[in-house]
């Protein structure tokens, strides 16, 4: 599995029509608050033009591309936390996911209610972080009464993780999230155990009215003020045009974009911006003209962990990588003019993958 998003935000923000238009699913959408009764997951391919460019030279009988996971939840309400609404009983669905997309509602619709009197970014975001900051509470109180109680028994034993977890407390108490707070390594590993949903990388999508295409308008520019201060990153879609032109021929679907000024299909701005969130980068396999693939891989990767994304036996048995950039191999126009060009290199277990790379890992075990 590549690059997975939990998606959180208010009801009737957009959540579900992001949902569809990005996987192609059929979540239920309705302009009434918890059309969402439960989680929704979704797989969808990343859209990358290398992946077929290699493809095409290949001519392969297989070609998979790299995925993401998409997990659509509930609205989050205030006082959700408590029990109002829906939304906190499937947080702890979410909680494993490699980042949090904050879905914020950047478009005026009579038709479409929201929970207040009309959109406004900032209240919105503050109540879902407040919530989200409630629900981190929680699982730090359960985890600091284990804690405490072991205590009791082993006192050297916890008393790192003891107060570690009650100046966390102190700190979600005062209603910060987990992520703000400065950790040390061995408490950062606490921190990563906790798997905190505020402590999460998140991303914001502004989810823009089609006429407020490409910038978003002034709701939108207030999200990307409260993101600013943070160093987050906000990426602008229209949902409802990208659940309508799902379906589209894909030249049909882009030349609309055109026209709209929407650019990039939503899918992948959104993948963009969380491999720069994540710093990840993608490499491709050729098996043969058998298997193209694209992977997904965190940058700074040596070949032998890459290799094992591949297959653990990869990893265990890595004697070297054959690899070629992308571009060097469209430019040589096969595997074997590049080879007769000398540009297919041999690299050992110290070499650091590269976005772009086309390896071939050898091995033996």
């Amino acid at each position: 599995m590549g690059l997975q998003i939990g998606i959180v935000g208010l009801p009737n923000v957009g959540k579900s029509t992001l949902f569809n238009a990005l996987t192609k699913a059929n979540a239920a959408v309705a302009s009434y608050p918890f059309t969402t009764i439960e989680r929704n997951v979704g797989v969808a391919e990343v859209p990358d033009q290398r992946l077929s460019d290699i493809a095409a030279m290949v001519d392969p009988e297989r070609v998979v591309p790299t995925t993401i996971e998409l997990v659509d939840l509930a609205g989050l309400v205030k006082g959700a936390s408590h029990g109002e609404g829906l939304g906190n009983q499937f947080l702890g669905y979410i909680r494993n996911v490699d980042a949090v997309a904050m879905v914020v509602r950047c478009f005026r619709d009579p038709q479409i209610p929201h929970v207040t009197a009309e959109p406004n970014p900032r209240d919105d975001i503050q109540v879902v972080d407040l919530e989200l900051v409630l629900a981190d509470l929680a699982t730090v109180e359960r985890r600091l009464e284990k804690v405490r109680s072991a205590a009791k028994r082993r006192p050297k034993d916890y008393a790192a993780e003891l107060d570690f977890l009650e100046e966390l407390h102190h700190h979600l108490e005062a209603g910060e999230k987990a992520g703000d707070l400065t950790v040390k390594d061995k408490e950062a590993g606490m921190l990563r155990e906790l798997n905190l949903l505020t402590a999460k990388p998140r991303l914001y999508v502004a989810n823009v009215g089609e006429e407020d295409l490409p910038r978003g308008g002034e709701l939108a520019a207030a999200v990307a003020e409260m993101a600013a201060v943070e160093g987050a990153e906000v990426v602008s879609i229209c949902a409802q045009l990208e659940m309508e032109l799902a379906d589209w021929p894909p030249e049909e679907a882009a030349a609309y974009r055109a026209e709209a000024g929407s650019g990039e299909p939503g899918l992948q701005k959104l993948v963009e911006a969380g491999y720069r969130l994540l710093n990840l980068m993608t490499f491709f396999t050729t098996t043969g003209g058998r298997e193209v693939r694209a992977w997904t891989l965190l940058r700074g990767t040596l070949a032998p962990q890459a290799a094992g994304k591949v297959h653990s036996d990869m990893e265990r048995g890595f004697i070297r990588a054959e690899v070629i950039s992308y571009q060097d191999l469209m430019a040589s126009g096969s595997f074997a003019a590049a080879k007769g060009r000398g540009l297919l290199r041999l690299e050992g277990k110290e070499y650091v993958m590269e976005d772009g790379d086309v390896t071939h890992f050898r091995f033996s075990i």
